[in-house]
């Protein structure tokens, strides 16, 4: 096997070997970032390595805008969800260790949570197919989304310690989730005996020279260099800051030039050595055998005809890509501190400049969306059947679902008012999401939360 796996990375090198930065590369990056290239704006900081050198590391907008602070290459944003495949390898190398199995229940190490129909698997949280809950979707649903509340892992527990249902059979299906992340952050503390912040510095950020990167494990913690996060209403710039402890799913405060020196070592294989770097990038099987682009913290995709290593990052007002083309030996990454930045748009056409014509299929597009069916128009009569107060014990919550001016809303403490849009028999569209009336119950239903009951009082 690891021969095998020798051969292959050293025909990878031999292919990354025909690529060369173009003469005009700083000119045509910069392009890519123009509309973040002055001083009234938050923007974004690119670095690019090839044959595992660092190529290129430039900056565009600025860090803070109240200070007039510029974004430099080496500023520290936060990665988002590229934080994951950090999370993925600590649990690897616990693995590697004897310390515990990638198919060991959860429950094992962390009792908190309830007894499910069949077990979780630490395999299943890293995949994304255990079925459990995105917590902060919960939390949003309840009407305290993440940013409005100080979270820390206590919280993470307590939330999903209160969940009876999944929204399917462990391994069954995909959805992403950020508690299957968090609960392997708090996994990684339990069984290392170290916290999590000093077991990933210790086993994963010191020896690959990553000096500028460490875990918003503390909100209130001073990061020199840090860029400051925004969201942007017309010509009005907010801070969108993650003030919250919760890590593992994101929290990686991190630079361009470390994300670099990480992508790096799935071709030298210094942290894990070769067969840890392999398992990381296998894709999850599904419990009818079926493939997902899904490995341990990253997607296994094609872009134009290459195989591409990678993953994308929102938190708060941070977007992020990293982004690794195993064949050319290419990596791009992005970090930025505005809530319009696209990082993997942005990734990609960088990406584009020096994959010249090694990337063959047409860049992707977005694929339409349906036209709307015929909207169901419920009598005065319906909506009326629908009226009355809903509670969850899984999230602690009553909602009142009222008529007013011939339309169905839901109250929400303390003030909200959340307007629902009828779009199919029994079933409204809502901010929350899918809202449906089944049984004489309430059902909510959106990306991460599948049919989460509320019982009529």
């Amino acid at each position: 096997m690891l021969v095998r796996i020798a051969v292959l990375l050293l025909a990878a090198i031999a292919w990354g070997q025909r690529l060369a930065p173009p003469a005009d590369a700083t000119r045509r990056v910069a392009q890519v970032f123009g509309r973040f290239d002055n001083t009234a704006v938050p923007g974004c900081a690119v670095g690019v390595g090839l044959r595992g050198d660092t190529v290129l590391t430039a900056a565009y907008g600025m860090a803070d805008l109240e200070h007039d602070v510029p974004n430099k290459p080496d500023s520290v944003f936060e990665a988002g969800s590229v934080s994951k495949q950090f999370t993925a390898m600590a649990v690897l190398l616990l693995a590697q260790q004897g310390r515990l199995s990638l198919e060991d229940p959860v429950r094992k190490y962390i009792p908190e949570l309830p007894e499910y129909e069949a077990p979780i698997t630490i395999r299943h949280l890293l995949n994304h197919t255990s079925g459990l809950r995105d917590w902060g979707s919960l939390e949003d649903i309840a009407g305290w989304p993440r940013t409005t509340r100080a979270y820390t892992h206590a919280h993470v527990l307590e939330i999903l310690s209160r969940q009876r249902s999944l929204n399917y059979l462990p391994g069954a299906e995909y959805s992403y989730t950020n508690s299957g992340y968090n609960l392997a952050a708090i996994l990684v503390g339990r069984v290392s005996g170290k916290s999590f912040a000093d077991f990933t510095r210790d086993a994963i950020f010191q020896p690959l020279g990553m000096t500028s990167t460490a875990w918003r494990d503390d909100f209130r913690r001073v990061v020199k260099n840090r860029s400051i996060a925004y969201m942007q209403s017309g010509a009005v710039f907010r801070q969108l800051m993650p003030f919250e402890n919760v890590h593992g799913n994101g929290g990686l405060l991190t630079t361009v030039g470390d994300l670099l020196k990480w992508n790096r070592n799935f071709t030298t294989a210094k942290v894990g050595g070769w067969e840890l770097v392999a398992q990381q990038q296998r894709q999850a099987r599904l419990n009818d055998g079926r493939t997902i682009s899904y490995a341990l913290g990253l997607f296994i995709m094609e872009y134009r005809g290459l195989r591409e290593v990678s993953h994308s990052g929102t938190t708060a007002g941070y977007n992020a890509w990293l982004g690794r083309y195993p064949d050319q030996d290419l990596s791009v990454a992005v970090l930025c501190n505005s809530s319009l930045a696209n990082g993997t748009e942005l990734g990609h056409s960088v990406a584009d400049i020096y994959l010249g014509d090694a990337a063959k299929g047409p860049p992707p597009t977005r694929p339409a969306q349906p036209a709307p069916g015929p909207a169901w128009q419920p009598t005065p009569e319906q909506l009326a059947s629908f009226a009355g107060d809903y509670t969850s014990d899984e999230i602690e919550t009553t909602l009142r679902v009222a008529v007013e001016n011939g339309r169905l809303v839901i109250h929400r403490r303390p003030d909200d008012m959340i307007a629902l849009t009828p779009s199919g028999a029994d079933a409204f569209s809502s901010s929350i999401g899918m809202v449906r009336f089944v049984d004489g119950q309430m059902s909510v239903h959106q990306g991460r939360v599948w049919d989460l009951r509320f019982r009529r009082q």
